[in-house]
């Protein structure tokens, strides 16, 4: 039996496996391997579609599933299939259409299961196609008939993030709802109890891992609930302070081979 049996390691992807460079370290590379050919479970939870995330699962090829869309999809690569998702309430309109009346220049985007729409562009939704590669589908979130997983909202100006935030939270529909701040440009709409820790939750529960044999690193606000939720959740020395807070401790920066240090660590009281 191999070391690390049993256990199911996910990480974040920006912040915590990229580095400052969005690059992944050959140390990085080399320890999630040996995690692998050690009996681990090695896989991801990020916000991106599964459409943005082929090169990474090429880079790292995980063996196991991987949580997508913050938490509101857990995705077979090997199947090239969802095993799980959860979408909006069809109530999120509402919202959305706040949202454009009252605050214009915030930048709309809509998730589906196969698909990224840009409903409303922007100075950050220019960018996040440029980070990402995305097409620039362009559709009225009006015309969007497909089931919607989550909805992306940005905006380059923290007051304008400030706002957007106070808006949600105080809609007469938001108790039907859950957000997040997932980049310091980006506010999302999300079904009600998805979180990346409740992705963690359902990844363990299809591969049968005992959640106390889960391990989870991050670095932002989307990350502290499976920093939260897992057996050991970490935090990145670059990580938000929230994070840090909830951590059951602190390994090095994204800079610095962070998932290596952790399997490290790990490796020497096996």
């Amino acid at each position: 039996m191999g070391k690390f049996e049993g256990m199911l390691f996910c990480t974040d992807l920006d912040g915590t496996l990229y580095d400052d460079n969005k690059s992944v370290s050959k140390e990085n590379l080399d320890a999630i391997e040996y995690f692998k050919a050690e009996g681990g479970l090695f896989t991801f939870i990020t916000g991106r579609v599964p459409s943005t995330a082929r090169d990474i699962c090429n880079l790292i090829n995980p063996n196991a599933p991987y949580g997508c869309i913050n938490g509101a999809g857990i995705f077979d690569p090997k199947q090239n299939q969802y095993l799980w998702y959860a979408s909006l309430a069809e109530d999120a309109i509402w919202l959305v259409r706040t949202i454009d009346a009252q605050l214009p220049e915030i930048g709309i985007q809509y998730n589906t299961e196969n698909c990224v729409y840009f409903n409303k562009d922007n100075e950050t939704m220019v960018n996040f196609r440029k980070v990402t590669g995305l097409p620039n589908i362009s559709c009225a979130f009006e015309d969007v008939q497909e089931p919607v997983l989550k909805i992306v909202l940005g905006h380059e100006d923290e007051a304008q993030i400030t706002a957007l935030a106070e808006l949600l939270q105080n809609h007469p529909k938001a108790d039907q709802f859950d957000f997040i701040r997932s980049e310091r440009t980006l506010y999302e709409i999300l079904p009600k109890g998805v979180s990346k820790g409740g992705a963690l939750g359902k990844m363990a529960e299809i591969l049968h891992v005992d959640m106390a044999k889960t391990i989870a690193v991050g670095d932002y606000y989307n990350d502290i609930s499976m920093i939260q939720a897992a057996g050991t959740g970490i935090a990145v020395s670059n990580a938000v302070d929230e994070a840090k807070q909830v951590a059951d401790w602190i390994t090095v920066g994204n800079n610095e081979n962070a998932i290596a240090a952790i399997v490290e660590k790990y490796d020497i009281f096996k």
